[in-house]
């Protein structure tokens, strides 16, 4: 019973869209994401591969599947998500390893996380998708 009496009332806000993350709070809702997207998506990914693999006929078709406009904006974004997902997996690497654990470091680390995954997105969209 003593320690029920001792126990803060800690302050709830339940207006969620008053609630503003941090950068690396954003980042890391976004590596979660782009992670659980890849796999859910990675089937269909895996069956495209193999379409484009398996004869001269299968690859017309998947060629014919990914000219679409759609397609292609649905493509670059998952390129974003892989690279986004990579670059920040490395952030964590990183912090596991103790370095930049800091606010200022965690910060820019961050920053630079969105930064090469927009240009890697930019630099491997162009050349996959166009």
């Amino acid at each position: 019973m003593a320690e029920i009496a001792i126990k803060k009332k800690r302050p709830k806000n339940l207006d969620l869209p008053s609630i503003r993350l941090p950068l690396p709070g954003i980042l890391s809702i976004l590596h979660r994401i782009s992670g659980a997207v890849l796999f859910l998506l990675l089937p269909v990914l895996l069956w495209l591969f193999q379409q484009s693999l398996t004869s001269p006929e299968t690859y017309a078709a998947a060629k014919a599947v990914t000219d679409g406009f759609l397609v292609k904006l649905i493509l670059f974004g998952l390129i974003w998500l892989y690279m986004h997902h990579f670059c920040a997996g490395i952030r964590y690497l990183l912090l596991d390893l103790h370095k930049g654990v800091d606010l200022e470091s965690a910060r820019l680390s961050s920053k630079i996380v969105f930064a090469v995954s927009i240009a890697l997105t930019l630099v491997v969209g162009v050349k996959v998708v166009c």
